[in-house]
């Protein structure tokens, strides 16, 4: 008796082949500069790498459960709800985040990104949890900022209307 692959495996796999071909075209960028220490593949070897170090694990995440699953015997059939209105909510936020970018800028358009998609999401209810809403993409846009525009000297969009 043949397992059919499940969506995770699948999702596995094309990741994994994905980020092994990418990782392999990186191997025939240049080398480091004698000024920098590293050179144009550095940091897309290290996101490929963990990207197919993460597919893996999916893999092997879902064989596991997959053999547990099979020890414990036959579990009634729960049939999946399919929110197909939350998916376009979240591609919608993000089309408007991209729209927004060289409006208000990179700082001001990622927090209410962040704030956005986290309500859509899982709605907040109660304070504590809209203050968490609220620190978490504060957090997010700060630690966003710094990496990126102080750290890996990335321009980040200032806003035309803002110039924040």
């Amino acid at each position: 008796m043949t397992r059919a692959l499940s969506r995770e495996v699948i999702t596995g796999l094309v990741c994994l082949a994905g980020s092994l071909v990418l990782l392999a075209a990186t191997w025939n960028l240049p080398g480091p500069s004698l000024l920098v220490p590293v050179g144009p593949g550095f940091y897309p070897r290290i996101i490929l790498g963990i990207t197919a170090a993460l597919s893996v694990a999916l893999i092997l995440a879902d064989v596991m459960a997959a053999r547990r699953r099979r020890a414990a015997g036959p579990a009634p059939a729960a049939t999946p709800r399919e929110n197909y209105g939350l998916v376009l909510a979240c591609f919608a936020i993000l089309g408007l985040y991209v729209a927004a970018l060289p409006w208000i800028g990179f700082r001001i358009s990622t927090f209410a990104f962040v704030a956005a998609l986290q309500a859509t999401m899982e709605p907040p209810r109660g304070w504590k949890r809209w203050l968490v809403l609220g620190l978490v993409a504060l957090i997010t846009t700060v630690v966003g900022y710094l990496l990126f525009e102080r750290y890996l000297l990335v321009l980040l969009p200032r806003g035309r209307w803002t110039d924040f």
